[in-house]
């Protein structure tokens, strides 16, 4: 375990070095820049902007402004916004909890709702709920998340006006608990919409490879009721294949988070993340993208271990 973990934690970093330095070299060369928010500021001239980028830092090699940003990196400092030099740290943190918030709330409606389709659906193979559960799945996985939010928008805000159209809290309300529920079901129902479809059929075909195994038939022949065949053993050993998709589905949730909180107005990272390239704000960019990287592969860190607990006969040497 500890070999393993250790050889896990030098691919990481090994990892994180390699999307930093893509991740900067993409924003850097990528055409404007941070001068550019600058250039349209009536009374600024050239002499303004070169000393605009000389204290930002923007007229070095792009090599060592890399390095400059490495080595502050390492010593805890993820650099200062470009809009209102807040510490980037300070920026991201206030708006982790609401994505946070949004995206344990949609995992939750996915496992649930998910796996239940899932084993009816490996349960009663072929039959009109399989049917209509994979249909459902394939339309699902085939809507637009930007296309499905503006509907639920538009249906249960403008029309039945059952639910708010956007933002975490009302308005000038007392920001309860109850008022944050009522916000987040429309984001969160439409972040799980993906999750819902793809849980559904890892868990069917999972199940599906399980209860036809002998060991399963042998149950059944020892009489043993089928709620304690199918929960006792079935269940538990089809599990593995989700813990291990749990992990993989970090990126998906920060990419459906990103557009789900531009659609809703939710003051979460993904907004703040196109809100920064937008403005340029390099320094917000890379600590956003840092940070999705370093969740991505503590996820699929977790669920290899997670695996390992589940099963004993997997040993991560």
């Amino acid at each position: 375990m500890t070999r393993f973990l250790v050889g896990r934690f030098v691919q990481s970093l090994l990892l994180l070095l390699l999307v930093s330095m893509i991740g900067f070299a993409v924003l850097h060369l990528a055409p404007g820049g941070p001068l550019s928010q600058f250039a349209l500021v009536p009374g600024l001239t050239q002499a303004d902007l070169a000393r605009i980028a000389h204290e930002m830092g923007l007229d070095r090699p792009l090599p060592l402004q890399y390095w400059e940003w490495l080595s502050r990196l390492l010593e805890g400092d993820w650099g200062r916004s470009y809009r209102d030099s807040q510490p980037v740290l300070a920026v991201i943190g206030a708006r982790l909890p609401a994505t946070l918030e949004l995206m344990i709330s949609a995992i939750l409606i996915a496992v649930v709702i998910g796996m239940s389709i899932g084993i009816l659906g490996a349960v009663r193979r072929y039959s009109i709920f399989d049917t209509l559960a994979t249909v459902g799945a394939m339309i699902a996985l085939s809507i637009p998340t930007f296309w499905f939010g503006l509907i639920t928008i538009y249906l249960f805000a403008v029309k039945l006006q059952w639910l708010p159209a956007g933002n975490r809290t009302t308005v000038g309300g007392s920001g309860t608990f109850l008022d944050y529920v009522h916000h987040l079901i429309a984001p969160a129902l439409v972040l799980a919409l993906v999750e819902v479809a793809i849980w559904s059929r890892y868990m069917r075909t999972s199940m599906l490879d399980v209860i036809h195994q002998d060991y399963i038939r042998t149950a059944r022949a020892k009489g043993l009721p089928e709620r304690t065949v199918l929960f006792h053993h079935a269940f538990r050993n089809a599990l593995l294949p989700m813990i291990t998709l749990a992990g993989l589905e970090v990126p998906t949730l920060l990419g459906g988070a990103l557009v789900t909180e531009t659609v809703f107005t939710w003051p979460g990272m993904g907004r703040l993340f196109l809100d920064s390239l937008g403005y340029r704000d390099y320094p917000v960019v890379m600590g956003i993208l840092m940070f999705s990287a370093i969740l991505v592969l503590l996820g699929n860190l977790l669920a290899d271990l997670l695996c390992a607990v589940a099963d004993p006969r997997i040993r991560l040497t």
